[in-house]
């Protein structure tokens, strides 16, 4: 309709998948990278999880793209299979002859014998699955079975596992486990950050024959900021703005025209990653991406997630924390003063509400509303806690994981996410950006008020005479903490509340072999699996010596 009016040879933000207009941005290059070492000689499954929209399924399309001729891929999509119709389809997909009426039996060992002729060949055989959080438990299993074939050095079968978010959660429940621990190299793909919006719009219009600066920065901040990031919704925003634009005979991109497309767009969207129409004022022009109180999730810079390789950090979430961010050119590392500048970008995003969902983005996780409040009065059954306390460096340290800091900004409160600790700096995360500073200017914004998350193992206290799933948890992670023998029936007993007592004089509590609130806490605290850690390198080694 606008394409003549443009000048564009091509509509250029059609939603409908073309190999042309594939644009990796840095993020999409270091899941590709990440998920390729995942899957190297030694691993199995390697798991890719973002939001609707973000372009998972271009990445996994991509990594297909650039394999060797040694490989041989398999690609299924929208799987909703029972176990017996997984095996069939991959047998379809791999040109795999099977009897009509097949059993499970049948279907595994004409996949056995498909697998181990390719090796003698010299083949790899790499089958990805798209939109896997449909998947049931049953089937991923049944689907784990599938990769127990291997020799002395390597899996005959990987896969690659592409879903939303609730495939992270999904594979937390326990029949599941054995597929966790199998899973070496694992990514959260974010929405695009402000540079990278502009990046993605602007090669879009040049790739469809048209001016790739039709639309003006302010423009494409707002743009950004509306949509999250998102290159679906970025594309349905570019392409409502040049249909009002055409219907109103405007050749020129204006910030009207572009806010009433954001919110025609917006407004229909249920995303987990929550939407808002574009504002016009003043801090989220200066900045980029802003995220609003009113939002459920936010949207942080681009987080490059680490091939797993040891089962403390195998979880839905994220030990892949050990890479460092990209600094975004706007925003530079200071170690001999605070800049000015610096304060600023903190003012920007300064609210506590968008801060929380940073962390809880950091972990992984989409928070809801309620989440975003940091309340006291969080559901029972809800995955995580959050609770305000108080303390210093060395005592965030010890936490080891990411945390909301309090900051007085000049005597305005402004929130950021401590992302990062090391000997020398600290990484905060607000506004879309990360900044890196000596660590001593943080005593100048920050008095030792902090928020953290974790989530919770019990829902009761626990005492002797009681028995249970809880109760055997408890024992569990006690006698990883203590390095004591795990006890062998699920009772409360007298072996039991010795280790109880043993951890809470340890801790410095009160001893009454009660596994109380405080006690349950400090032992989820000690023993999570699926926490991202805050320190880049070990802290505090002088003070603690000396």
């Amino acid at each position: 309709m606008y394409k003549e009016f443009f000048g564009f040879v091509e509509a250029p933000f059609s939603i409908v998948a073309n190999s042309r207009y594939l644009f990796l941005s840095q993020r999409h290059r270091e899941a590709i990278t990440h998920l390729q070492a995942g899957l190297g000689e030694g691993g199995g499954f390697a798991m890719l999880t973002g939001e609707v929209g973000t372009g998972k399924t271009t990445v996994a399309k991509a990594m297909l793209d650039s394999l060797d001729t040694q490989t041989k891929a398999g690609f299924i999509l929208n799987p909703t299979f029972s176990g017996i119709e997984l095996l069939e389809s991959i047998c379809d997909e791999f040109s795999i002859k099977y009897p009509s009426q097949a059993t499970l039996k049948q279907l595994n060992q004409a996949i056995y014998q498909y697998l181990l002729s390719n090796h003698a060949e010299g083949f790899q055989t790499l089958l990805v699955i798209d939109e896997a959080q449909h998947l049931a438990a049953d089937v991923l299993e049944q689907l784990r079975l599938l990769t127990n074939l291997e020799t002395d050095s390597r899996k005959l079968l990987k896969v690659l596992l592409v879903g939303q978010p609730e495939l992270q959660q999904k594979l937390q429940m326990p029949q599941l486990r054995q597929l966790a621990q199998r899973i070496t190299g694992r990514y959260h793909l974010l929405p695009l950050d402000g540079v990278e919006t502009a990046k993605y719009v602007h090669f879009r219009l040049s790739l469809a024959g048209g001016r790739d600066d039709l639309f003006p920065a302010k423009a494409l901040k707002m743009i950004a900021h509306s949509t999250q990031g998102i290159p679906r919704l970025v594309n349905l925003v570019c392409d409502a703005t040049l249909k009002q634009a055409y219907q109103q005979g405007e050749r020129e991109i204006s910030l009207p025209l572009v806010q009433r497309a954001c919110d025609e767009v917006m407004a229909f969207q249920t995303s987990s990653v929550a939407m808002q129409p574009a504002r016009k004022t003043s801090w989220w022009l200066s900045s980029g991406v802003a995220i609003s109180a009113s939002l459920a999730l936010g949207v942080i810079s681009s987080i490059a997630l680490t091939t797993l390789s040891k089962p403390s950090l195998d979880a839905f979430a994220l030990q892949y924390w050990s890479g460092k961010l990209p600094t975004p050119p706007a925003v530079e590392t200071r170690a001999e003063v605070f800049a000015p500048e610096l304060k600023q970008t903190l003012l920007n995003d300064a609210l506590l509400e968008s801060s929380i969902d940073k962390l809880y983005q950091v972990w992984g996780y989409n928070a809801s509303v309620l989440d975003s409040f940091c309340s006291a009065q969080t559901r029972e059954d809800a995955l995580f806690r959050c609770e305000k306390a108080e303390g210093d460096l060395q005592r965030l340290a010890q936490l080891n994981q990411p945390v909301v800091l309090s900051l007085d900004i000049d005597g305005v409160m402004a929130y950021a996410v401590l992302y990062k600790l090391s000997d020398d700096n600290v990484t905060l995360l607000t506004g879309g950006k990360q900044i890196e500073f000596d660590k001593r200017w943080l005593s100048t914004i920050w008095h030792g008020e902090y928020r953290f998350i974790w989530q919770p193992s019990f829902d009761r206290t626990l005492r002797a005479g009681m028995s249970g799933i809880q109760v055997a948890e408890l024992d569990k992670k006690l006698s990883k903490l203590l390095g004591e023998s795990v006890g062998n029936s699920s009772e409360f007993d007298a072996q039991l509340r010795r280790k109880v007592e043993t951890f809470q004089q340890w801790q410095g509590m009160t001893v009454d072999g009660i596994a109380g609130r405080q006690t349950l806490k400090a032992i989820d605290l000690m023993s999570q699996e699926n926490a991202p850690s805050l320190l880049n390198v070990t802290v505090f080694d002088e003070e603690e010596q000396g």
